[in-house]
């Protein structure tokens, strides 16, 4: 352990863009983002326009996604931990490019269905959550340990771009060549990903550590023991899956409340949500800066709580011009979301023993993503119940109570993160 964090406490040595792993990763990743809100439009719009599917069928597509969080989480942090995390990337990124590949390969041949669409779906996003296990897991492989939050925030500055981006090509290729022939393009993405990573020569210091090994089962559990343990991760982890559920729920809403309530158009409605995105590049960019500013630590509670109030603009929110109140209340949030995600991750990046790092985000993801289909299914029934309106109200001021939790934490008295990671004390795990 100790050889290990002199390997990565260095002083910094220049840009971190010219460090040549950073970079693959960073560039790879980029890359697959994009894919990934390319399919995120086509996979509905290939149900909806060429399967002829209902709503609830549409909707089956977004719970076949998320689903596996619930289920897979914890069984792939184990996993994680014990193997080469990127070669469990790369051969999760393969795996979702031929499963995409076999949608057109079906389509040429007559024989899609929207089963096997789920199935594809379903089958994806478990290698999904193995993936993202393993990617937020290893960063801090790569990088030194003071620089994670810049690492996380140029990471995270990829997927807002992604979102500004990705949306507009989806539709654009499924207009030009079909639904199903735009799945082409999403699994070049992941197969680019696949190659960025075979490229990324970890340092040998810094693999994992081997030795004895715990029970399968008491290790699925150990990173919940661990979190349980750590007083300000449990706040955070409450915090992520009360803003979670709130959030997820207002975005069952918006499409509908925007075109009925507001009477945007369907380019409109990208106008509005590339707009929103733009709060999240600007904090995404200024994420190390701020960060050193207000406290790395400090900025956590701070990031969920000042943006609160422009929440209420979304419900405020008329027709016409009184679209922008739209706008910026998402840009407040997505600012928020980028820069108190960027922090957190930094944060549970170094206070976690790297033999638990995989554990530890496999819980939270287990946790914070698990209530998604939830708040999915609670916005749905208050937006059926209510008015759009009085609903959306609800979802803001839940989501900004979520601020709470890290507010009333150990976090209001402390400035900055910790600058090594404990040493691990549970009696159960190796070395």
């Amino acid at each position: 352990m100790t050889r290990q964090l002199a390997a990565v406490d260095r002083p910094r040595p220049g840009p971190l863009w010219r460090s040549r792993d950073f970079a693959l990763l960073w560039g790879g990743q980029t890359v697959s983002e994009v894919g990934t809100r390319i399919s995120g439009v086509a996979v509905p719009l290939l149900a909806a326009n060429t399967l002829d599917a209902s709503v609830f069928q549409v909707s089956l597509l977004t719970f076949l996604a998320w689903l596996p969080y619930l289920l897979f989480s914890l069984p792939a942090g184990l996993v994680a931990d014990r193997v080469d995390q990127r070669r469990l990337m790369v051969a999760c990124d393969l795996g979702r490019a031929a499963l995409l590949l076999s949608v057109p390969a079906v389509a040429l041949v007559g024989r899609l269905t929207l089963p096997f669409l789920y199935v594809v779906v379903g089958l994806a996003g478990v290698l999904t959550v193995f993936f993202t296990v393993a990617y937020k897991s290893i960063l801090p492989r790569l990088v030194p340990a003071d620089r994670l939050v810049e690492g996380n925030a140029r990471l995270t500055v990829s997927q807002d771009s992604a979102q500004l981006v990705g949306p507009t090509v989806g539709g654009t290729l499924t207009g030009l060549v079909g639904a199903a022939m735009t799945f082409l393009g999403t699994a070049l993405a992941f197969v680019v990903s696949a190659v960025t990573l075979l490229l990324i020569r970890p340092p040998a210091a810094a693999r994992p550590a081997t030795g004895a090994r715990v029970p399968v089962r008491a290790a699925l559990t150990e990173g919940l023991g661990f979190i349980r343990r750590q007083p300000i991760l449990l706040s955070i982890l409450a915090c992520v899956t009360t803003s979670n559920f709130f959030a997820i729920a207002t975005s069952s809403l918006e499409v509908t409340f925007l075109v009925r309530e507001l009477h945007a158009s369907p380019a409109m409605v990208g106008v509005v949500f590339s707009l929103g995105a733009v709060g999240g590049l600007v904090t995404g960019a200024l994420a190390d800066r701020l960060s050193r500013w207000i406290g790395s630590a400090r900025v956590i509670w701070v990031a969920m709580a000042a943006p609160g109030p422009l929440y209420l603009l979304v419900p405020l929110a008329r027709p016409g011009w009184g679209l922008v109140l739209y706008a910026v209340g998402l840009a407040a949030f997505s600012a928020n979301a980028v820069l108190f995600n960027v922090a957190i991750l930094s944060y549970r990046q170094r206070v976690t023993p790297p033999e638990l790092l995989g554990r530890v985000t496999a819980s939270f993801l287990w946790i914070c993503f698990g209530v998604v289909p939830l708040g999915a299914l609670f916005g749905g029934t208050l937006g059926s119940q209510w008015a759009l309106r009085p609903a959306l109200v609800v979802c803001a001021l839940g989501t900004w109570s979520a601020a709470l939790f890290v507010v009333l934490s150990p976090l209001r008295r402390m400035r900055d993160l910790p600058a090594d990671r404990p040493p691990l004390q549970s009696p159960q795990t190796p070395r």
